[in-house]
């Protein structure tokens, strides 16, 4: 019977592809381990996974639990990190981000040095790159408080608007929830647990981090050489990143004024730091806002 030269290699290439998804592939080892589908086997190279920022890592759209990289900004000199299907974790369990720290010499209070989903510590009052992300109060890293800044004074939102309030502490998607209505909460049932201490649910700060108190906050103001934009940034390199309405999802007041959270709360509200020029103060605010974070250490 006679085979063409085709269909040989056919049947060849069949045989190959059959082998390799039926067996286990080794590299660097001709006998993978029978338990493992991959066995990488080196005496002097490693595994290098995909190395990405916090603020790239955030914009991986729908990741898989298990997904898993290196963040060269986070911890205090990068580290690995995977995906658990809520949130991005390091590889001991605690919360994934940034933990490079400022201490306040005066309060001797110990705070992140930039605010959640900046790449660094700012290094004027409207650095784009120390604004970071811009967080609905109670909603964890989800997505909704990602911000492209296009420069000192504007950005756009990265994802969506939704005029669908949550039912549940996790939204499940990455829209920035509208709430123009009272009591402007992005949470169909108001819930004052889900940013107390760190075990708060939602927290977004790292481990061992939390959101400030207004108490916490007000203590840091009567160390401010003085009481406006000036104060901010010698304190704490606090950025003006302006804020996110809770009616139509638009930047508002970028390079002029800075907004930042506490965990205490006002009625249906919540107490939020403001800042700008001419004076500062803690106000209370719709928890549908989308305001700075800046973490304490517990």
């Amino acid at each position: 019977m006679f085979i063409s030269v085709k269909t040989s290699l056919i049947c060849s290439l069949v045989l190959i592809v059959t082998t390799i998804t039926q067996a286990q592939i080794g590299i660097g080892t001709a006998t993978p381990a029978s338990s493992a589908k991959l066995d990488v086997t080196s005496t002097n190279k490693g595994f290098l996974p995909p190395r990405m920022t916090n603020i790239q890592r955030d914009a991986i759209v729908s990741p898989v639990p298990g997904l898993q990289i290196w963040c060269t900004n986070c911890g205090l000199y990068g580290e690995t990190q995977v995906h658990k299907g809520s949130t991005w974790v390091n590889m001991v369990g605690g919360t994934a981000s940034v933990v490079n720290t400022i201490t306040n010499i005066t309060t001797g209070k110990v705070w992140m040095d930039r605010n959640l989903g900046a790449t660094q510590v700012a290094i004027s009052s409207t650095d784009q790159l120390a604004y970071g992300s811009l967080y609905q109060w109670g909603r964890g890293s989800d997505g909704h408080q990602l911000i492209t800044w296009s420069n000192s004074t504007s950005g756009t939102a990265v994802n969506a608007n939704t005029a669908t309030l949550s039912s549940t502490d996790v939204p499940g998607n990455t829209n920035f929830i509208l709430a123009p209505n009272p009591p402007y909460d992005w949470h169909s049932v108001q819930n004052v647990n889900l940013w107390q201490g760190v075990a708060g649910i939602n927290n977004p700060c790292p481990s061992g981090y939390r959101i400030p108190t207004e108490t916490e906050w007000n203590t840091e103001l009567t160390s401010w050489g003085s009481p406006n934009t000036t104060g901010a940034f010698n304190s704490l390199k606090l950025p003006l990143a302006g804020f996110v309405g809770n009616s139509g999802g638009s930047l508002n007041n970028v390079g002029t004024r800075g907004r930042y959270w506490s965990s205490t709360v006002n009625s249906t509200n919540y107490q939020g730091l403001d800042f700008l020029s001419s004076g500062v103060g803690m106000n209370a605010y719709y928890r549908a806002f989308g305001f700075s974070v800046r973490c304490i250490k517990d």
